[in-house]
C-alpha cells in the first residue's frame, strides 16, 4: 500500500473543516450562539454543540459572561495570532508581492516605510524595459516628494505631521513640481486619504510618474506603502487608472499577508495571497 508520508496534500478532515468554519464566522460578527452557527453553516445541531464543546474546552471560544449560550473568540487564538505576527517578515512578504505586481505590469514596483521625514525602500522588483526607474534597497528620499512617502504621511495624525513639518517652514523640493508649501502638503494629504492612492507626478524625478497605495498590518496600522513607477514616455491617463487599480490590489494582498482584515465597507480584492 502506498505511503502518505512526505505527501504535501492529504485528505481533508471534515470535522476539522467544520471547526474552522465555525471559527471563521467570528471574523464577521460576534458574539454568536449555537443556533446562529447552525443557521449560517447549515450543520446538524448535535454536531455544532459537539464542536463548540471542543473549541471551548481548548479555549478557542469562550462563553460571554452572563450569556453562557453565546460565544466569542478565546485567548488561545490571540496567542496563536501573536506568534504569527512575530514571525512575519515585512521585507520578505513585500518583495514577494512586489514581484507579483511587477510581473503583471512590467514596471518597477517598490515598497517603502517611513523614517522621520524620509521614505526608506525595503523591497523592489524591476521592470524588464530598457528605460526604467533604477532604485536601490535602503535608498532614502524626502517623503513629501514621493508617492510612497505621501501615502505614508497621510496616515499620520495632525500632531505627528506638525512635528515633522512645521507649518511656518517651507519644504525642500527635488524638482520644480515638488510640493514645497506645508499648507499645500496638508491639503494634498487630505485628498490622498479620501482617494486611497497617491501620485508622484515627476515630483522626485522629472522623468518618472508613480502611483502608490497603503499597506496595513494586523493591528490596522499603516506600516508601509507600495508603488508602481513608470517613465513619462509610458505614462498616460489610461495607465494611471490601470496601475492605480493594480497597486491598490497588490497593497491589499500584502496587507492580508501581514494579517490585516479590512472593514466590510472597504471591499476586497479578487486575488488571494
Amino acid at each position: 500500500m502506498p505511503s502518505d508520508e512526505g505527501n504535501d496534500v492529504g485528505r481533508a478532515v471534515p470535522a476539522v473543516s467544520r471547526a474552522l468554519d465555525i471559527l471563521e464566522l467570528f471574523l464577521e460578527s460576534a458574539p454568536l450562539s449555537a443556533a446562529d452557527i447552525v443557521q449560517r453553516l447549515d450543520l446538524p445541531r448535535t454536531t455544532v454543540h459537539e464542536l463548540l464543546r471542543t473549541l471551548t474546552d481548548r479555549s478557542y471560544l469562550v462563553p460571554v459572561p452572563g450569556q453562557p449560550t453565546r460565544y466569542v473568540l478565546g485567548l488561545r487564538l490571540f496567542q496563536l495570532g501573536s506568534v504569527v505576527a512575530e514571525q512575519l517578515d515585512l521585507a520578505h512578504e513585500a518583495r514577494r508581492e512586489a514581484e507579483m505586481v511587477a510581473a503583471r505590469c512590467d514596471e518597477t514596483v517598490q515598497v517603502a516605510i517611513l523614517d522621520g521625514t524620509d521614505v526608506v525602500y525595503i523591497a523592489k522588483a524591476d521592470s524588464t524595459h530598457p528605460v526604467r526607474l533604477v532604485s536601490a534597497l535602503g535608498h532614502r528620499l524626502p517623503a513629501h516628494c514621493t508617492g510612497l512617502g505621501k501615502v505614508l504621511l497621510s496616515g499620520l495624525s495632525d500632531e505627528a505631521l506638525d512635528a515633522r513639518y512645521p507649518r511656518d517652514r517651507a519644504l525642500a523640493g527635488m524638482t520644480p513640481r515638488s510640493i514645497t508649501s506645508p499648507t499645500r502638503l496638508r491639503l494634498h494629504l487630505a485628498e490622498i486619504r479620501e482617494r486611497g492612492l497617491a501620485y508622484d507626478d515627476c515630483e522626485s524625478n522629472e522623468a518618472v510618474h508613480c502611483v502608490a497605495a497603503p499597506v496595513y498590518d494586523h493591528t490596522g496600522n499603516m506600516v508601509a506603502a507600495m508603488s508602481i513607477s513608470v517613465p513619462s514616455l509610458r505614462w498616460s491617463n489610461q495607465r494611471q487608472r490601470e496601475w492605480g487599480d493594480l497597486v491598490r490590489e497588490g497593497a491589499a494582498v500584502l496587507s492580508r499577508r501581514l494579517g490585516h482584515r479590512p472593514p466590510p465597507s472597504q471591499g476586497s480584492t479578487t486575488r488571494q495571497p
